[in-house]
């Protein structure tokens, strides 16, 4: 079962109340076209479960059901669910009109929670955390409902944004941290638990990448840098000889050249134990500063 059938099997048990109801059931139409009757297909048999138990609780109408094979190349079973009693009234009672929602549909926190259900129930994929990237969308074929959505989704700091993709409209989030939110609030707590565990463990493996890589990149540069001191000081030794270094500066070119993979942290500890001097890493590097300078001068002479 993918992640998406997951969330719509664990939110389409949830027990709600008669209001939310009729939000959750309009929310599931209003992503349809509807015409002479009322027609839902879906491949999700929890999905086809909760709109005919929906219908029946509401307005006391029990749906027809059809299953066949789809013509896909995984021919799963597609559910067919048709209500041709009451129409005009029940799309009037879930307050559609002209891919438009009425005000009464959504008009407490909890009433639009479960509008918004029911779109993800109908019309709504998200990627699994653990295989892909992260991604939530609604795919809307009318472009005044996707609005809608979007607007709806944003009244709750969401950050999704519309895309026009082909002949429908695609509302969309991208961050984490928001699809995760999302996921509480339309009440899959499961889906939360698990999407959390994952993202948590990306970030994490995320940031011990960088650590990493941040790591690797001080070593290289401190192997870069001794091996242009080493360069410096074997360049003096040839052209004049180390004499000409002060003694404090010949200390330090000698120390190099026995330990040249050493960062300048360990190299002044080692001065320091073995010549009872003491020595720090910003005085060690002063040194070297005038060792580069000298060999500079010889490089241009």
């Amino acid at each position: 079962m993918s992640f998406t059938a997951t969330i719509k099997d664990e939110v389409s048990k949830l027990e709600i109340s008669n209001a939310e109801k009729i939000s959750e059931l309009s929310g599931i139409l209003s992503t349809f076209q509807i015409k002479n009757k009322i027609t839902i297909n879906t491949e999700n048999n929890s999905v086809a479960r909760r709109v005919y138990t929906l219908f029946k609780q509401i307005y006391n109408i029990h749906p027809k059901i059809t299953v066949r094979r789809g013509y896909n190349y995984n021919k799963k079973l597609i559910y067919i669910i048709s209500v041709s009693e009451k129409t005009d009234y029940i799309l009037k009672d879930l307050g559609l009109k002209q891919n438009n929602i009425e005000d009464f549909i959504i008009s407490d926190d909890e009433l639009t929670r479960a509008f918004l259900r029911g779109v993800f129930i109908s019309s709504g994929s998200i990627n699994d955390p653990k295989t892909s990237r992260y991604h939530l969308e609604f795919n809307i074929t009318n472009e005044n409902l996707a609005k809608i959505i979007n607007n709806l989704l944003n009244k709750y700091h969401l950050n999704s944004k519309i895309l026009h993709r082909n002949n429908s409209y695609m509302v969309y989030i991208k961050e984490a941290e928001k699809i995760g939110d999302f996921l509480r609030m339309i009440g899959s707590y499961n889906g939360v638990l698990y999407f959390e565990d994952i993202r948590i463990y990306r970030d994490h493996k995320n940031m011990t990448n960088r650590l990493n890589n941040c790591e690797q990149a001080n070593i290289e540069k401190t192997i870069e840098t001794a091996n242009n001191q080493v360069k410096d000081i074997e360049l003096i030794k040839e052209k004049c000889g180390l004499e000409l270094l002060s003694e404090k500066e010949r200390t330090a070119a000698e120390y190099r050249l026995k330990y040249n993979e050493a960062s300048l942290t360990e190299l002044a500890e080692i001065i320091t134990l073995e010549t009872s001097e003491k020595i720090t890493k910003s005085g060690l590097y002063h040194r070297f500063k005038k060792i580069k300078e000298f060999a500079r001068k010889l490089r241009t002479k």
